[in-house]
């Protein structure tokens, strides 16, 4: 994070290399280490104290470890075999215990000499290697090791106390050899210089850096670990809110046209024709929302809200206010099947109102046109003259909106569904159509737990709307141990066709489609019972509709709907399935935002445990959109005990989709969710959890606020400038500039 001389000196250079060349080489290609600085950046997973050993028993399949272990019995064999026809093969297997749990270490061949002289009963020492299993049991083959030797004078109290960093490591690579390097470059850590404000620093009681890096490094006690991390977090979430504030800060100098609907336009109109009341909810973030917009610089909201909690009525609403207001709205879609459907319901609720120019349109009318890549070149003619003209005060398309031919007459609000499908480069170029900047509204089904909100999306004002509007059924959820308990699932689909039979419909989702060419040298290979269920192909659309129709759902009208199908039968599948022709829609995750079929009451996921648990609630969310309840099957065949069906679990508990994103986090590491917003950053979150750590975050961000204010240049703090820019190199100043 610091780019001073001595930290920014190359790892691999030609002339003086600071680690050998070979060392260097795999730091920079496995490991994204090119620098001093990156190589002190570097910090341990964990850290074992020698006297304690690892925990076997709890070592993952198919990773890489390293461990801490003792050395309980080791033995030779000789075998014959081909390339040693004469009983003159060698395998030497080494037993290597933590006092509760013992695994298997084994060497081939010439590789067996060296272990043999010095990996003696009771000899401790760090091994490193690929977790198997062989004859049910856990083995390291060939595994890298370090002998850990006290020093003579040492206490045997000291040695065993040693706290021994373990970090992120490689094949190529392993965790001692890191922590070599490291030792190699600590003394240049008194040279970094530090970011943080002295003033912020010393009010916190936070150690200087150079100490944080020695210690995290190199700690005498758990003590020093503590203030290390304590501090280490502190810069990460401190630097990456600065970013945000200047961010923030620079987009309140920008100037908009303020955009404030006529009284007694559109909007108003709009709301005359509703036949039902908005909800408290919608009418807060409507009030939000229409103040930013009648400010002169750009609204940049988020507007997050639980699936079907009315987030589409808000964003329309804010469209015919900038309509009203002489500007245009676009919405954009990330596909085409929800940019068709977003179109329809939205010339649905307006009625005459989107009849534009039309005969029978209303007086304070504006047409409402669909911009596609699929659509014929006649029709799309037609909608380029209409937003050229200023003739469609709303456009809803997909990325075809993005395209160098589109013009709009005066763009003023974009509003984007579904951010996390959008690249920041799309939302970029259509915020340049405007004249002056657009005012944005970005709008996502997926809740944010308000720290990640933070992180992530700090320079949005966030809206969220957490209540259902009313007429919406309660969604009862259950997992389906299909392995276990096969005649759950018989139960399960009877279940379907009592839905049917009740007049109402189904989906079933699985993870693939089913076309794709099987790869014949995978399915080559012998499999282990216990690999089968968890290695086995996901079930596929094509397979179980296929299945499905020949058995338990047998008479019924099944059809299947995927990504891979031309645009006009998926339209046509959609349409069908709308209308209530179509009794069991098979999908795939194609239909997991927007589609809106209130008659759906039912909904199976196959290989459930193959879905995130954001997906899962996204999906769960296509039913009880009626006045019927809805009802969830979500179908495995983990075993009870595994981390999967746990994860189901907790899906089918809860509701609230805040409270699962937080497990899902917890679960799953940050970076799936800091997506983008962390990518082209080598100093991305490396200490900072951002569910555990909600306290720094927040009050970083309170402190990165009041400091840009004082100093958006930050003139007077150069060392955080420096930190900065050695976060932001250049493609995420792109990134964070487009935002």
């Amino acid at each position: 994070m610091d780019l001073v001389p001595a930290l920014e000196e190359p790892l691999r250079q030609p002339l003086k290399s600071v680690l050998g060349p070979a060392t260097a080489k795999v730091m920079a290609e496995h490991l994204g280490l090119l620098t001093v600085g990156d190589l002190l950046h570097h910090y341990p997973r964990r850290y074992e104290e020698r006297g304690q050993l690892t925990h076997l028993a709890d070592l993952p399949m198919d990773e890489h470890v390293t461990v801490v272990a003792q050395v309980a019995d080791a033995r030779l064999h000789t075998f014959a075999s081909a390339k040693a026809p004469r009983g003159k093969g060698q395998r030497l297997e080494v037993t290597i215990t933590d006092g509760s749990g013992r695994l298997q270490l084994v060497f081939f061949g010439a590789g067996v000499h060296k272990p043999h002289k010095e990996l003696l009963p009771g000899t401790r020492a760090m091994f490193a290697g690929k977790v198997s299993v062989f004859n049910r049991r856990l083995q390291l083959a060939h595994p890298a090791y370090e002998l850990l030797r006290g020093d003579p004078e040492e206490s045997v109290e000291t040695w065993a106390g040693a706290l021994i960093p373990i970090y992120p490591a490689t094949a190529k690579l392993e965790s001692w050899k890191i922590g070599k390097a490291i030792q190699t470059v600590l003394p240049t850590a008194q040279e970094a210089v530090d970011p943080l404000p002295d003033s912020l620093r010393e009010g916190r009681g936070l150690v200087p850096l150079p100490e944080a890096l020695l210690k995290i490094h190199r700690p005498h006690t758990k003590a020093d670990i503590e203030d290390a991390r304590s501090r280490l977090k502190w810069d990460e979430a401190f630097v990456l809110q600065v970013a945000l504030a200047r961010r923030r800060h620079a987009d309140a100098q920008l100037p908009a046209v303020p955009r404030k609907p006529a009284p007694d336009g559109l909007l108003t109109a709009f709301d005359a024709r509703l036949p039902f009341t908005l909800t408290d909810g919608q009418q807060r973030v409507s009030r939000e929302i229409f103040d930013d917009l009648a400010t002169s610089h750009p609204m940049h909201r988020l507007l997050q809200g639980e699936v079907g909690s009315g987030k589409t009525m808000v964003a329309l609403r804010a469209m015919l206010a900038v309509v009203d207001a002489g500007g245009q709205a676009a919405l954009l879609a990330p596909t085409e099947v929800l940019a068709q459907q977003h179109h329809r319901s939205i010339v649905e609720m307006m009625g005459e109102l989107a009849e534009g120019g039309m005969l029978g349109g209303a007086e304070q009318a504006t047409k409402v046109v669909l911009l596609t890549g699929s659509m014929g070149a006649a029709a799309r003619r037609h909608a380029l003259l209409d937003l050229t003209t200023g003739e469609a005060g709303v456009v809803i398309g997909t990325h075809a909106l993005i395209e160098d031919k589109v013009q709009f007459h005066d763009l003023g609000l974009v509003v984007v569904d579904e951010q996390h499908r959008f690249g920041v480069e799309q939302r970029d170029a259509l915020r340049g159509k405007g004249k002056q900047p657009p005012h944005l509204l970005v709008m996502t089904a997926t809740p944010i737990p308000r720290t990640v909100a933070m992180t992530v999306f700090g320079d949005l004002e966030t809206s969220v709307l957490d209540q259902l509007p009313a007429g919406r059924s309660p969604i009862a959820s259950h997992v389906v141990p299909a392995a276990d308990k096969p005649h759950f699932l018989s139960r399960a689909w009877e279940r379907v066709r009592e839905e049917v039979e009740n007049g109402h419909q189904a989906y079933v989702v699985c993870p693939r489609i089913g076309d794709e060419e099987d790869d014949p040298k995978k399915s080559a290979k012998k499999k282990s019972p216990e690999d089968e269920a968890e290695k086995r192909p996901p079930l596929a659309v094509l397979e179980v509709a296929d299945q499905l129709t020949k058995g338990p759902l047998q008479g019924l009208k099944v059809e299947v709907l995927h990504g891979r199908m031309h645009p006009d039968d998926k339209d046509a599948v959609m349409r069908r399935f709308a209308a209530g022709e179509t009794h069991v829609l098979v999908a795939t995750t194609v239909i997991e935002v927007g589609v809106n079929v209130p008659n759906a009451t039912a909904m199976v996921i196959m290989d459930a445990d193959r879905f995130g648990v954001s997906q899962l609630h996204q999906l769960r969310g296509r039913v009880g959109r009626g006045s019927a309840p809805g009802l969830c099957l979500l179908v495995t065949e983990m075993p009870e005990a595994s981390p999967a069906r746990q994860r189901l679990g907790a899906v089918a508990a809860t509701l609230d989709g805040f409270e699962l994103s937080r497990i899902d986090l917890e679960q799953r590491r940050e970076g799936d969710v800091l997506g983008q917003a962390q990518s082209g950053a080598r100093t991305s979150l490396k200490v900072l959890a951002v569910i555990e750590d909600e306290e720094i975050i927040a009050e970083a961000r309170e402190e990165a606020a009041a400091v840009v204010a004082n100093d958006p240049e930050l003139t007077h703090l150069p060392a955080l400038r420096t930190a900065l820019d050695a976060l932001l190199d250049e493609e995420r100043e792109q990134y964070l500039e487009k935002g």
